[in-house]
């Protein structure tokens, strides 16, 4: 069963919310444009994640892994963009400044999939409602659909870090939300993830959101893949 965990602000408490893994599902109705363009890729869904769980090396070697699958695709362009995973960091306290906004480090956009259809127009675009990041266009280097909530394995949950507006989570002594910062791969800590499918076991908007739907229940590779996931991540092209 899965922890659910909805935030009610910067600061606010957890509420823990027991849920399947299985059942109805939930989709949003995006109004962005879903018409190819002839843009490059500038958008997916990691294919596999770096293998040790939601050790991601801290976000360089998360951003190496973006640029690493974006070259390995052949994708016209892709190789020379700069490529960005859209992760927040956590600071040690409250009060510490050092923390990491996912949505202030992946450009302006827009963004566009493997198949040229646009994700986002710009970062407020991402963060509304007109969002287009569901399982028909949430897709990977290679143009390939994710495996979603009612496959197998289910692989929707896509490690962010991140309320829903984009912005990293309070440190300490609020929960670990980035395992670490992108650091642990063991059975403690915890990462917010998103549902790249828009699909949860109740209509909420939290069972639904795409970047900060629920924690996984640990942070090694076995953890994630219990919770819903498989280790991927968003990547974004800053240019």
């Amino acid at each position: 069963m899965d922890n659910m965990v909805r935030w009610t602000g910067a600061v606010a408490g957890c509420v823990m919310m027991l849920a399947g893994c299985a059942g109805p599902t939930g989709s949003s109705q995006p109004t962005t444009s879903s018409q190819p363009s002839a843009a490059g890729m500038t958008f997916f869904v990691s294919s596999v994640g770096p293998g040790k769980g939601a050790d991601l090396g801290g976000l360089e070697g998360a951003d190496r892994h973006c640029a690493a699958l974006a070259t390995a695709s052949g994708a016209a362009g892709a190789g020379q963009r700069t490529w960005r995973a859209y992760l927040s960091t956590q600071g040690a306290a409250l009060n510490d400044p050092n923390f990491v906004n996912a949505r202030d480090r992946i450009g302006s956009g827009p963004w566009h999939n493997a198949k040229g259809v646009m994700i986002a127009r710009n970062v407020d675009d991402l963060h509304s409602a007109n969002s287009n990041v569901t399982k028909q266009t949430a897709l990977d280097e290679k143009g390939q659909p994710v495996n979603g909530r009612t496959e197998k394995p289910n692989k929707h949950d896509i490690l962010t870090g991140s309320r829903p507006d984009g912005t990293a989570f309070p440190g300490s002594p609020s929960p670990d939300m980035t395992c670490g910062n992108w650091t642990k791969s063991g059975t403690d800590g915890s990462a917010m993830v998103g549902h790249h499918d828009r699909a949860g076991p109740v209509q909420a908007s939290w069972a639904t959101s795409w970047n900060s739907s629920h924690p996984s229940r640990g942070c090694n590779s076995a953890a994630l893949q219990s919770t819903g996931g498989d280790g991927l991540l968003y990547c974004f092209a800053v240019k």
